[in-house]
């Protein structure tokens, strides 16, 4: 549902309700060369939401989420902090968090939709004053 050449991506997955605390350790301060890889990857605005029963939602925008997360897969930074995150996931058999990740549908984005009613006016606008002439 994204409009012009950004993608707005959501995933959902399950962390250990017994490593939470461990978890949410490891994000306050992930590894700086870490972070470089993920900007470098074209990620941004990347935010993870946790539940207390472990429920991790992750938002990020990209031009191209193929092409980001190809540039994580090969980036050799990223291999060491994905296989010691792989260890706080339920259910993701064997592949990597950043790839195993189910995506969630995007069904409603207001921006989009305001967009699409303003367009719709200007369009009016434009036919009418067409039309009086």
């Amino acid at each position: 549902m994204s409009t012009g050449t950004t993608q707005r991506v959501c995933f959902q997955l399950q962390v250990d309700p017994a490593r939470l605390d461990e978890y949410r350790e490891r994000h306050a301060a992930v590894r700086p060369d870490m972070l470089r890889a993920i900007e470098a990857s074209g990620r941004r605005n990347y935010s993870l939401f946790l539940r207390p029963d472990g429920l991790l939602i992750g938002y990020y925008e990209v031009d191209d989420d193929d092409d980001a997360q190809a540039a994580l897969a090969n980036d050799p930074r990223t291999a060491p902090w994905e296989a010691e995150m792989a260890g706080f996931f339920v259910a993701l058999d064997g592949a990597r968090p950043d790839q195993g990740a189910p995506r969630l549908p995007e069904v409603f984005h207001l921006e989009d939709q305001l967009a699409a009613i303003d367009a719709d006016a200007a369009s009016v606008t434009l036919r009418t004053e067409s039309s009086e002439q």
